[in-house]
């Protein structure tokens, strides 16, 4: 290779010729080229490549230095680079004893280490063996204590403080927290040691000691190279003096002006005292601007203004910060917007103009901002559907959130709980039983025990009751010893995490970047490697032979829950989507009713079931029954492998491979797009739990699939992975300021640079306040000036990362207590444009599609206008690919659905020679609201599930008739007491609900016996619950009206009167209730015979029928609110009725089932495809 010319300030540091040198290497200055060949450089004068040492943060640039340095001088030749973790690894490990140790220390990753410290406070608390102050004791089980603990701990030995250094401190300072917080040290050191594992914190300070207690480290290294020398801390300034030793050479590239980890134990100082730490160090710096053009180095010049460096020569800050640039250009813009819509979408024209008419590839931009847990995952939604293809980081997902993980997961869990389990009883456990629980008895065909309408059988209560509609069915030396760490990826982790993940975490814990962060310089999501999980400290040790817990009564996990049964179908694993899910459910339902089961339990109980037992669905369709005779023969599978003592591993590895997910995956990523980037982040995902579950079982040796769940589950940080995410390469980068370190882009768009979040002024307190643990005592906190010092650090970096243009937006609310644009925007010399709208439309094909064929049936618009806009379609849907396939479909009439003309079925909907069978309630909807909810909801039975609200109207209409038939005493203690036994099988969303609801129940069944034991003008019940089926004429119709009537009663005249029982929160106004469908088709039906039989055999007469509204108390002048409310409808007059049925038939036999608008819209389930509301309507026009 060729080696680069260098500058006039690069060749100086090349040539150095020893001792201790500080380089000021600002952004873009060639610092990565300038090391490379320093250290090549000395190989080339006859230094032995294994006597240099470069030391870097992240394992991403360390792999970097390797390459360029291989590729330089030839892969023999070139020198070790490494992190700083990565060789304090193979430092303890050369120089382990092997009479204490027979193993290799392994690392704790971040989210085992989170794991042991949550353990271990579970653990002092139960047995209060450590005294924490009373005013802690509470938080102890908390994750948000345990981050604070782990933050004391690694803040004690990046400063070198063991326990008794720690408790002795505290002691002087009168703090009781850190006398305790160094007694759990204590314990902790001790586990660590029993288990023969580190953290990183510990690891940094053993080899620290170990490089200031061996002399003849300091003599291994001609010279140590250390790049990012502005992020190290205490500990890792100590190991370099401890490695340099008196007179040797030490080469530190850093910039202050960079200097943004102070959250983590990074110190500026470091930097600015180089010449007190190194004695006879020189400071030099790098002078030439590579990355931006001069615009930009100008604006950020004005930023670095206001940082003063006063400890550093004044001669090399003036060279580091006046860089002088390679080329001319760049722009640098400031906008504000009056809200954060409108920020997002300029945003998104400002990036797709760049890529449209600049030639700007959609992966040489970004979009900054300063915390992005909130904000990033809704930028990334407003941008995509703008049109602008965007990614974020998903390096702070733990392992078990990961989409492609959890139905493994779930699968797995269910594959290692007994079948025959019991769930808890809340009466005996104290405990609620998980949401959807179902024990399955193996070999069980029937209903469930637990099933709520057989445990209202066993009590007595009809199971009809709890049916789920009711107007339908109830559907040797240190160099190879760090070689071979990195080889093995063994500790590199904690590097990439410093530079980028735990910056994000900590940043969006509060909005601030080192809110409650860990202070160690060892991040949380550091650890990919080798890293040991805790092992089973506070572990329960009754196990089975296959070493998952032993079943016991009343264990939560126990039986397959309705929720992960159907979750698990439909995921992946199952492969089952909804129309499958509702096929199958119906046919099972079938099944039960064939087998003589009177009411079946619901679709997705019997579902849960038939995940138990597979066999059953042998006789079942396998067009729809496939997925799940499949999905429950590999449950049964790896259920048995983990008896025999399989391990979780293997499970999984069943669970996988015996379904064609993987061969979908392969296939979707091997096509590319946006697919296959999917299904290449599902791949890595699942390949990230394989590896999980080998590491797992090495490490614990056999504990069992429900420990290795506990443990995952236990984990609430990510962990680093020795790949990273997959993120796709043609989409414009969102991330954090934090995270953009080190990266560079063409366009960088710094957005939301509000004030009060950027700069954020807030003190960085925390409980245990690890930051206040100082090298001589109480360290004071952070002044505003230092806050404002780092924040203003932070915004360089950002506005750094751009070559060629900057663009930097905020909103400035109209109001002035509003949000108000951040100081720093001031601060780059340009002035802010205020912009007050949107664009017009997105600079997107499926935006310019809808704007023309908006315009062309716009009748405002010309015809001119209009005509022009139709060519425009034309040319637009002529356009194909190589392939001849269309590359804007959208824009040809045949994709619009508005233009097609309804479809008509080759089979008629109901037979014209036989009756059309209504109900009262299907007449209302097909002749006064809207027909196609009838349709949908009734025919195609698509409506939602049913409500815990219909379970309790079913509920108070069965005890209202067991009352007037004489079954059951009017006697609300009585009626109470049957509420009871049928009343947990209703599943509300909360237990607040449910118990308002029973109150609620209450005061209807209340109502109800007023109402039943006052006189109603002589009337008396004649029958309850009167099923009736009667056919009549209408029109030209012949009409069945079938149905139930809640309460026939007989006035004096021997007329007959129909009382129908609402529990609904609304009521009909008068004029409603006087032309009432239903009523009118109670009335009707009196008078075609429905009721005879109750009357002896006799025709009565119509008399009337009213609604009792037991859920709503009636006017004050009726009763007030303890009678219900009474709706009556008078006898019939008229054929309004007969007009009303004959209007509702013809609908159904001609199949005319036109949406219509009103006030029942607002609870319909079809709104999102109806054509009469806003949200449909773009679905089919």
């Amino acid at each position: 290779m060729v080696p680069p010319v260098l500058d006039a300030a690069q060749r100086a540091v090349v040539d150095h010729p020893g001792g201790p040198l500080l380089v000021l290497a600002g952004p873009g200055t060639g610092k990565t080229t300038t090391l490379v060949e320093a250290a090549a450089a000395r190989v080339e004068a006859g230094t032995d490549p294994a006597r240099i040492l470069i030391l870097t943060f992240s394992r991403k640039a360390a792999v970097e230095l390797r390459d360029r340095a291989a590729l330089r001088l030839g892969g023999a030749r070139a020198p070790q680079a490494t992190t700083f973790h990565s060789f304090c690894y193979g430092l303890v490990r050369a120089h382990q004893d092997t009479d204490l140790f027979a193993d290799p220390l392994r690392l704790l990753s971040g989210p085992e280490q989170d794991v042991m410290v949550r353990t271990l406070l579970e653990g002092q608390r139960r047995q209060r063996s450590i005294r924490w102050p009373d005013d802690l004791r509470a938080a102890l089980t908390t994750r948000g204590f345990a981050d604070e603990v782990r933050a004391v701990l690694a803040r004690a030995r990046e400063l070198g403080l063991g326990p008794h250094a720690l408790s002795d401190f505290a002691a002087r300072l009168g703090r009781p927290d850190w006398q305790a917080a160094a007694a759990f040290l204590s314990e902790y050191l001790d586990v660590l040691d029993l288990q023969g594992t580190l953290d990183y914190a510990e690891l940094l300070h053993r080899a620290v000691l170990l490089a200031e207690r061996t002399p003849s480290l300091a003599a291994a290294y001609d010279v140590i190279y250390v790049d990012e020398f502005q992020d190290t801390d205490a500990s890792q300034l100590r190991l370099l003096r401890a490695l340099t030793g008196p007179g040797g050479t030490l080469v530190a590239f850093g910039d202050p002006d960079q200097s943004i980890y102070a959250f983590r134990g990074a110190d500026i100082n470091n930097t600015l005292d180089f010449e007190g730490a190194f004695p006879g160090a020189r400071v030099r710096a790098l002078t030439v601007g590579r990355r931006s053009a001069s615009a930009l180095l100008a604006a950020t010049r004005l930023l670095t203004s206001r940082m003063p460096l006063t400890r550093l020569p004044a001669a090399a800050v003036r060279a580091h910060r006046g860089l002088t640039p390679i080329r001319e250009g760049g722009r640098v813009e400031v906008f504000t917007y009056p809200t954060a819509g409108a920020e997002l979408d300029n945003i998104a024209d400002v990036l797709r103009r760049a890529h449209l008419e600049e030639g700007v590839p959609w992966q040489d931009m970004a979009v900054l901002v300063r915390a992005g847990g909130r904000t990033l995952p809704a930028m990334r939604r407003a941008l995509i559907s703008a049109g602008v293809p965007a990614e974020t980081d998903g390096t702070d997902t733990p392992l078990r959130h990961e989409p492609a993980v959890t139905p493994l997961l779930t699968a797995l869990r269910l594959a290692a709980l007994p079948l025959t389990t019991t769930a808890v009883d809340p009466a005996t456990d104290g405990a609620e039983p998980a949401a959807g629980a179902v024990v399955i008895p193996a070999q069980s065909a029937g209903p469930s025990a637990a099933e709520g309408a057989d445990a209202g059988e066993r009590e007595g209560f009809p199971a009809a009751a709890l049916a789920d509609d009711p107007a339908a069915e109830p559907d040797g030396d240190v160099g190879s010893a760090v070689a071979e760490a990195d080889a093995d990826a063994v500790a590199d982790g904690a590097a990439d995490a410093d530079g980028a993940a735990d910056a994000d975490a900590a940043a969006d814990a509060d909005g601030v970047a080192d809110a409650d962060a860990d202070a160690d310089g060892a991040a949380d999501a550091d650890a990919d490697a080798d890293a040991d999980a805790v092992a089973d400290a506070g572990a329960d040790a009754d196990a089975d032979a296959d070493g998952s817990p032993a079943a016991e009564p009343g264990a939560g996990d126990a039986g397959i829950g309705v929720e992960a049964a159907i979750a698990l179908l439909g995921s992946p694993l199952g492969g089952m989507d909804a129309a499958d899910l509702r096929r199958l459910g119906r046919a099972l339902r079938d099944e039960e009713r064939a087998a003589g089961v009177k009411v079946p339990a619901p679709s997705d109980v019997l579902l849960a079931r038939a995940l138990a037992e597979p066999e059953r669905l042998i006789a079942h369709d396998p067009a729809y029954a496939r997925g799940a005779q499949r999905l429950g023969l590999l449950l049964r599978k790896a259920r048995e492998l983990l008896q025999g003592g399989g391990t979780a591993e293997e499970a999984l590895w069943v669970l996988w491979d015996g379904t064609p997910w993987p061969q979908r995956l392969e296939r979707s990523a091997r096509r590319g797009g946006a697919a296959g980037r999917n299904a290449d982040r599902d791949l890595d995902a699942v390949c990230a739990l394989f590896d999980t579950a080998a590491r797992a079982e090495e490490r614990t040796g056999g504990r069992g699939a429900l420990n290795f769940l506990e443990q995952l589950e236990a984990e609430d940080i990510a962990a680093d992975t020795l790949t990273g995410k997959t993120a796709r390469t043609d989409a414009v980068r969102l991330m954090t300021a934090h995270r953009s370190k080190g990266l560079e882009w063409s366009l960088v768009v710094v957005a939301g640079v509000q004030e009060g979040l950027w700069p954020d002024l807030r003190r960085r307190g925390s409980l245990l306040e690890a930051d206040r643990i100082g090298r001589d005592g109480l360290a004071e906190p952070l002044t505003p000036g230092a806050l404002l010092a780092e924040e203003r650090r932070l915004f360089y970096v950002a506005a750094t990362r751009a070559r060629d243009r900057l663009v930097v937006t905020a909103v400035k609310a109209p109001a002035d207590d509003g949000d108000q644009p951040s100081r720093f925007l001031t601060e780059l010399g340009v002035t802010p444009k205020d912009v007050t709208g949107r664009p017009r439309r997105p600079l997107a094909v499926p935006a310019l599609v809808a704007e023309l064929r908006a315009t062309t049936v716009d009748p405002e618009a010309s015809p001119v206008l209009r005509d022009a806009a139709a060519r425009r379609l034309a040319r637009l849907a002529a356009l194909t690919d190589e392939d001849d396939r269309p590359l804007v479909p959208a824009a040809h009439p045949q994709r619009w659905w508005g233009l097609y003309e309804p479809t008509r079925s080759s089979v008629p909907l109901r037979d014209r020679e036989r009756p059309v069978a209504l109900s009262g309630s299907a007449l209302d909807q097909l002749a006064n609201t809207c027909s196609l909810q009838w349709f949908l909801g009734r025919e195609v039975k698509a409506d939602a599930p049913s409500t815990a609200a219909q379970g309790f109207g079913n509920v108070v209409h069965v005890l209202a008739d067991e009352v007037a038939s004489g079954r059951t005493p009017a006697d609300l203690a009585v009626l109470m007491e049957r509420l009871d036994t049928v009343w947990d099988a209703l599943a509300f969303d909360a237990p607040w609900k449910s118990r308002q609801e029973k109150e609620n129940a209450r005061a209807a069944l209340e109502r109800f016996l007023r109402w039943h034991t006052t006189d109603r003008g002589g009337r008396e019940p004649v029958a309850t619950e009167h099923d009736f089926d009667v056919t009549l004429e209408a029109g030209e119709y012949a009409v069945r009206i079938r149905g139930s009537m809640d309460r026939v009663e007989a006035d004096p005249q021997g007329r007959a009167y129909v009382v129908d029982f609402k529990t609904g929160k609304g009521a009909p106004t008068k004029d409603e209730v006087a032309r009432h469908p239903q009523l009118a088709v109670y009335q009707l039906a009196v008078r075609e015979g429905a009721v005879d039989e109750a009357f002896d055999g006799l025709r009565p007469e119509a008399g009337g029928a009213e609604l009792v509204q037991l859920r709503q108390g009636a006017a004050q002048r009726d009763g007030g609110d303890a009678v219900p409310k009474i709706q009556a409808q008078r006898p019939l007059e008229g054929e309004w009725v007969g007009d009303l049925l004959a209007t509702a038939a013809g609908r159904v036999l001609d199949e005319r089932f036109a949406p219509a608008a009103g006030k029942h819209c607002d609870h319909c389930s079809f709104r999102s495809a109806c054509t009469a509301r806003p949200e449909g309507r773009q679905t089919v026009e």
